[in-house]
């Protein structure tokens, strides 16, 4: 790689074979074009354990690396030089040897509902009762479950193109509730029939956000990347995921957030839920993450913050949001977190 940042030869980039995911990777290697018009780029898509099980809930199957562990052995044994992921199928802790080296400019990271054709004009609130809803998320039925309890929720598994034909093409469901972002860059907003409010249903961590993955000693790939780092996203994002790291949550237990910035503050809305929802525990809290005379991480440092090395950002800001999310995560656990999830993860594997 010359001064510019750019690499001789091929890069290879590791996506997901679905529509989705290849759309996602798509996106994020034109902007690397644009950035670097001398690179040349080839896309290498291959299936994971995820795309593959797709009888069983996400929540029961009990793997952490589901969409990400092919992707990642790939970029083990040089196949490819960066991976590109919705960040919410990473976990906190990355295997040794790996880092995210940009999170891009987030989507809307809020859910939304898709309505059968029957059911198009109505809200949750307005439909019959016993109407069933599909998601696979534990997160999103404990607080919806509590919300409408006149509806159903039932699992719904495959990737959104999978997903939306059973809804339309059967009576099985008569809405399904799926992340705004994938609907958006599928080119499907006029299918959303209701966007959720924080208020309504908090969001996954990370939802709505791109991750690139590197080898965390490839320095020129990981120069590369970082010129794609959204620096209010990637803050954002380091407070949620160091919340639910310090909760050891994931699929298999209802874990929400929400997060904002307003005049150098970053508020992060956190909450844990039984699966039925009827428990919850949930609080906000706020930190400074603009700092005068800051010092930027610059390209020697090797410093990840929850498995994230965010090159350009402020030390200061980063350490404030992880902080952030460690904080409100204990506060929780003080309060009685571990138990409401221990007994959400005990009757999630009973199920």
């Amino acid at each position: 790689m010359d001064g510019s940042g750019e690499k001789a030869g091929t890069i290879r980039v590791g996506t997901r074979k679905s529509q989705l995911a290849r759309i996602q990777t798509d996106s994020v290697v034109e902007m690397l074009k644009k950035k670097f018009p001398d690179a040349n780029f080839d896309i290498v898509a291959m299936s994971t354990t995820g795309d593959k099980i797709l009888d069983t809930a996400l929540s029961k199957i009990g793997e952490k690396s589901l969409f990400t562990k092919e992707l990642e052995n790939a970029l083990e044994r040089n196949e490819v030089d960066l991976v590109v992921h919705s960040l919410k199928d990473l976990p906190t802790t990355l295997p040794p040897g790996f880092t995210v080296g940009a999170v891009c400019k987030r989507e809307d990271p809020h859910d939304a509902v898709v309505f059968h054709p029957k059911n198009v004009g109505n809200t949750l609130n307005s439909l019959p009762e016993n109407s069933v809803i599909g998601t696979s998320s534990l997160r999103r039925a404990a607080q919806l479950k509590k919300s409408y309890p006149h509806l159903q929720f039932k699992d719904i598994r495959g990737n959104l193109n999978t997903r939306l034909k059973k809804l339309d093409e059967k009576d099985d469901f008569n809405a399904i509730i799926l992340a705004a972002a994938g609907l958006h860059r599928m080119d499907w907003e006029k299918r959303i029939g209701q966007i959720l409010s924080p208020e309504e249903c908090l969001y996954a961590v990370g939802q709505g956000a791109l991750a690139v993955e590197v080898r965390a000693k490839d320095q020129d790939i990981l120069n590369m990347v970082g010129a794609l780092q959204d620096p209010e996203t990637v803050l954002r994002c380091i407070a949620e995921r160091a919340f639910m790291r310090k909760l050891e949550g994931g699929c298999s237990v209802p874990v929400a957030v929400s997060t904002t910035i307003k005049d150098s503050q970053l508020y992060l809305t956190g909450a844990v839920y039984s699966l039925d929802g009827s428990d919850c525990l949930k609080e906000t809290m706020q930190s400074c993450i603009v700092f005068p005379n800051e010092e930027v991480e610059g390209p020697n440092d090797d410093c990840q913050h929850v498995g994230i090395t965010a090159l350009g950002v402020p030390h200061k800001s980063l350490a404030s949001a992880e902080s952030l999310g460690t904080e409100l995560a204990d506060l929780l656990l003080s309060r009685g977190a571990k138990e409401i999830l221990t007994v959400a993860r005990q009757l999630n594997d009973a199920r």
